[in-house]
């Protein structure tokens, strides 16, 4: 097994893309503990984990409280000894409105969660990762924060934001044989692209369908990419056959048109 008794945090392991990387994760052999909104759809993913005879702990927190993410760390470490792997995916959709039309307030929530919150997971880690000249840190980025994004300006910065961090840190902690990456999906099937196609919708007077197609039509494959698809990704950069990839943007899109 790939991460045999290795231990991950993930965030925003309820629903998606995090649930995916963390189902993934238990059955390639590593422990996990999982952070995010939302108690009861980490329990089960949690029952899930435990079925495949991995330990799973799941904490609820939200990543932009500097308190909280101190607290989940320092007691998933005193139980389970140590983290190996972090990876940062919880994020928010935000509004779907022009910029001129953005309140400050969800201009800075946006930020706080898609953006402060991976520094404050990435900090909470890296003294015990640098004590032990091991570690991994994935950044959940996206194709969003490398193109124009129109109506979605705090989504775009945050996840650009996050590229900038992703090369900065991995420069900052090689020389501790540690690990810094970011996979960038580009539009992923499932319920949270189904609401940005509706809020997009909503916000343009398009239809529905016309907003699909004007995904799809950037699309070079011409299909969405499935979560599966940059769980394997995250799982590569985890395991020991990315041990020598770091301070990359890895683009999981279907070709998407940057």
């Amino acid at each position: 097994m790939k991460l045999a008794d290795q231990v991950a945090i993930i965030t925003g392991a309820g629903k998606g893309i995090g649930k995916k990387i963390a189902l993934l994760f238990a059955q390639e052999g590593a422990d996990l503990v999982l952070a995010g909104p939302g108690l009861s759809d980490l329990e089960l993913v949690k029952r899930d984990i435990e079925a495949l005879g991995r330990r799973c702990l799941t904490w609820e927190a939200d990543v932009a409280d500097e308190v909280r993410v101190s607290t989940v760390i320092a007691a998933a470490v005193m139980e389970l000894g140590r983290i190996d792997i972090l990876v940062n995916n919880a994020a928010i959709l935000g509004p779907t409105v022009p910029l001129v039309g953005l309140t400050r307030k969800d201009w800075e929530r946006e930020l706080a969660v898609n953006l402060t919150g991976p520094f404050l997971c990435s900090r909470a880690v890296l003294q015990g990762m640098i004590e032990r000249r091991k570690g991994k840190i994935i950044n959940i980025s996206s194709v969003a924060g490398q193109r124009a994004y129109p109506l979605r300006s705090p989504y775009a910065v945050s996840k650009l934001g996050l590229i900038g961090l992703t090369r900065t840190l991995a420069q900052e902690v090689g020389p501790y044989n540690i690990q810094v990456n970011a996979v960038a999906p580009g539009p992923v099937r499932g319920q949270r692209m189904k609401r940005v196609i509706e809020e997009r919708a909503k916000e343009t007077g398009a239809s529905i369908d016309e907003i699909e197609r004007g995904y799809s039509d950037a699309l070079a494959l011409g299909r969405m990419v499935e979560e599966e698809d940059v769980a394997q990704m995250v799982l590569f950069l985890a395991s020991q056959e990315g041990g020598n990839v770091t301070g990359q943007v890895f683009n999981v899109c279907s070709g998407y048109k940057l």
